[in-house]
């Protein structure tokens, strides 16, 4: 099995800056959460340090190593990153949704045209690209405008629960579907409605593919500092030939520099001054400096000593050949 190329200690600490994984950045509030998607573009919700890219739940622990526990119920941070995910559907400035290969994001609105430049489905292609129990859940939504989870299976008459299932996540990654709001009474319940009626500006605004791939390998990039192979790819659920289109037009923009095969730093990426990498960097040199002082030192005292000690045989093999001669 190929081993994963590692990330350089100065890329950690860059990562750690721009992704929130240090406790002096964590996040506690819907707002913190709100500026903190905004700033990087997109992030996922509950992965941990296992998986590649930007996170709410590790920016909510605020370091890098976090992992999920088995009980997340039970869990703090866990608890905390839920809530302030409901709240981010609530107050509806940030889009969110499970998108490409089932995977929960938040999208600053800037971002949204890109995603739907790729994924989104237009009104004519809907009876080839949605299945039939999609279509039967779109037609209520776009009747009822909002509507609960089991009020719209019983409204769209798809009774199976996977194929139910199914539906709602093929609207999602389509990019029609979005959830407004989470209740907790009487009963643990989405509210559904559609993606256009919350972000009308940002999902009718049309970009080409090409800006797209790029400005999501941009968006990436900014926060990541470099990526490794099939990073951007396992992230944002781009195919490997997207996510290497987007980052080499990066590279013609001056943006990024290709180091090796799927490899790319930020062209203005420089080292952190203030770093522990380029504090351990800075001591391991001045060590070797002064080792290196020591020896040349050490060097020198032996050279004297050796000195003094011809110049006591010397004199001593002069004194014995004058006794010699009485």
């Amino acid at each position: 099995m190929r081993s994963r190329p590692e990330i350089p200690e100065d890329i950690e600490e860059y990562r750690d800056e721009h992704w929130c994984r240090e406790g002096t950045r964590l996040i506690e509030t819907a707002f913190d959460a709100e500026c903190f998607i905004e700033r990087i573009g997109f992030a996922a919700c509950l992965t941990d340090s296992r998986r590649p890219g930007p996170s709410l739940y590790v920016a909510v622990c605020g370091r890098r190593d976090a992992v999920l526990p088995r009980h997340v119920q039970k869990d703090p941070e866990a608890s905390l990153t839920w809530t302030l995910k409901d709240e981010i559907v609530k107050r509806g400035r940030i889009y969110y949704a499970k998108l490409a290969r089932g995977k929960a994001m938040f999208l600053a609105p800037r971002m949204i045209p890109h995603f739907h430049a790729l994924w989104g489905v237009r009104r004519s292609d809907e009876h080839h690209r949605l299945t039939r129990s999609a279509r039967a859940i779109l037609r209520v939504l776009r009747r009822e405008w909002e509507i609960g989870t089991s009020d719209l299976r019983e409204e769209s008459g798809v009774k199976d629960r996977k194929a139910f299932s199914r539906g709602l996540d093929a609207l999602q990654a389509a990019m029609l579907v979005v959830p407004s709001e989470v209740l907790y009474q009487p009963t643990f319940t989405y509210l559904w409605t559609l993606g256009i009626g919350r972000f009308p500006d940002a999902l009718r605004r049309r970009v080409g593919r090409d800006t797209a791939l790029r400005e999501i390998a941009r968006g990436f990039l900014t926060g990541a500092g470099l990526t490794i192979p099939g990073e951007l790819a396992r992230v944002t659920g781009l195919s490997r030939p997207d996510a290497g289109l987007g980052n080499r037009a990066l590279v013609a923009d001056g943006y990024a520099t290709r180091l090796g095969p799927g490899t790319y730093r930020l062209a203005t990426l420089q080292p952190l001054p203030d770093s522990s990498g380029a504090r351990r960097q800075r001591i391991a040199s001045q060590q070797v400096q002064d080792n290196r002082r020591q020896n040349d030192e050490r060097v020198g005292d032996d050279d004297e000593l050796d000195a003094e000690r011809d110049v006591h045989e010397h004199d001593g093999i002069a004194e014995h050949q004058r006794e010699r001669e009485k």
